[in-house]
């Protein structure tokens, strides 16, 4: 039996959703002046639906080959295919992109709040409560 459950789990896959945002939303910031360029976002939701499915099996050809699996915990990451704000094509808006890394930061601040608390209290146990 784990000592806090899933709770350590919960809170690694959220900092793993919420460092894939990061990267995304810095591409998009990175290539704000690039023509053609379409924005990414990342979707939690892409998560939860292949959570429900657990895996993705491929089809073997031939029993030698090994077999496929791959287990959907990252976040799904997706293109703005039609998006336009400039003439160009660039489909960034940059108000939106520094105000989804805004909230992306304190969300990545409060996952690693709760998760040093959940070490520190690991520890006081630890330690025998001195």
């Amino acid at each position: 039996m784990s000592l806090y459950g899933s709770t350590i789990s919960l809170l690694e896959r959220g900092l793993d959703f919420s460092s894939t945002k990061g990267k995304t939303i810095a591409q998009n910031i990175a290539n704000v002046d690039t023509p053609n360029y379409k924005a990414k976002s990342v979707s939690f939701q892409e998560v939860f639906n292949g959570a429900k499915s657990n895996a993705v099996k491929a089809y073997r050809t031939n029993k030698l080959h090994m077999e496929f699996t791959e287990n959907a915990t990252h976040a799904g990451v997706f293109n703005y295919a039609n998006l336009r704000y400039r003439q160009d094509g660039n489909g960034v808006d940059m108000d939106k992109e520094q105000a989804d890394l805004a909230a992306n930061q304190i969300y990545y601040n409060a996952l690693v709040d709760r998760l040093n608390g959940k070490f520190n209290t690991l520890q006081n146990v630890i330690k025998g409560g001195r």
